[in-house]
């Protein structure tokens, strides 16, 4: 059984998505805070201690003295419902994403959005006395789920006991719920406000990509930081071209096709929500992402 499961998670990181690749990373850590908190000797502050290196510290100043911070923070949970939360948000949200936008682009949607909630946190760190340290997916997350519901704000999703909701309202509601939070007080300010930040960015991102300008496309265009690289081969090989005009032209014609399709689907999805799609438009999506740079 052992071997199974670990057969399976090397899968999921040869030929997986980005949105598994990522909740598997967030688990790893979390089972690694797990042990360091199990094996921490008690009433030594030893665990306290490891938080401060790797979650992120409220001020510039004390950030200058731990970069690193500004990464490990967004990957880093301590309890394991804000794990499960996080992680079943960026499921539900992150698929729809990945479907519209392609697979390349998910990892840096995902850094990009951290870091923008990291932004606001430390940003307001001195005009709201907040203290103490910032951790977990949060704002990464918040970024995946505005930016689905600016691609796809008519998909319905199934919600226990109030049935089918369209995208558009449950984002609003998880926003308008960090707003509340922060002005009402919560014990939790610094989260929230950063949660805003990874929202707004994850608005932004949609709204300028969609009209042609790509924020994180220097990143997308890089090599995966979460991909196994290929062997190279050191075999020497003679290939004659052979290509013809017409070999161009059926090419051509190929990717036209492709992108009226994807032109088609994407009217569906604004006419009917995403879940009309069937599964031969979802692979026609896939395949289409797979493209995308």
């Amino acid at each position: 059984m052992l071997q199974s499961i670990v057969d399976d998670i090397k899968g999921q990181f040869r030929y997986g998505n980005k949105i598994m690749q990522i909740i598997l990373v967030n688990c790893f850590v979390f089972l690694g805070v797990i042990i360091v908190r199990a094996f921490s000797p008690s009433g030594s502050g030893f665990f306290q201690n490891f938080l401060e290196i790797v979650a992120l510290p409220a001020g510039f100043f004390k950030l200058l003295q731990k970069p690193w911070t500004l990464f490990t923070h967004m990957i880093l949970h301590v309890g394991p419902w804000h794990l499960i939360f996080n992680m079943l948000l960026l499921y539900w949200f992150g698929r729809i994403v990945g479907d519209l936008i392609g697979d390349k682009k998910i990892v840096p949607l995902y850094v990009a959005g951290g870091l923008f909630g990291a932004l606001f946190f430390l940003l307001f760190t001195p005009i709201m006395s907040l203290s103490g340290i910032a951790y977990g997916a949060s704002a990464a997350v918040m970024a995946f789920v505005v930016a689905a519901g600016f691609l796809a704000p008519e998909y319905n999703m199934r919600l226990i006991l109030l049935g089918d909701v369209k995208l558009k309202w449950i984002v609003l509601f998880l926003v308008f719920l960090d707003v509340v939070q922060l002005s009402s007080g919560s014990t939790n300010p610094g989260g929230s406000i950063a949660h805003i930040g990874g929202s707004i960015f994850g608005g932004l991102y949609i709204y300028l990509l969609q009209r042609g300008t790509d924020l994180l496309g220097f990143l997308s265009s890089q090599k995966d930081l979460l991909s196994r690289p290929k062997k190279q081969k050191t075999k020497m090989t003679v290939v004659h071209n052979m290509r013809t005009n017409s070999d161009t032209k059926q090419q051509s014609q190929s990717a036209l096709n492709l992108q009226l399709e994807v032109d088609r689907i994407l009217d569906k999805i604004n006419e009917s929500g995403y879940e009309s799609l069937s599964a031969e438009d979802k692979e026609i999506l896939y395949k289409a992402s797979q493209n995308k740079d």
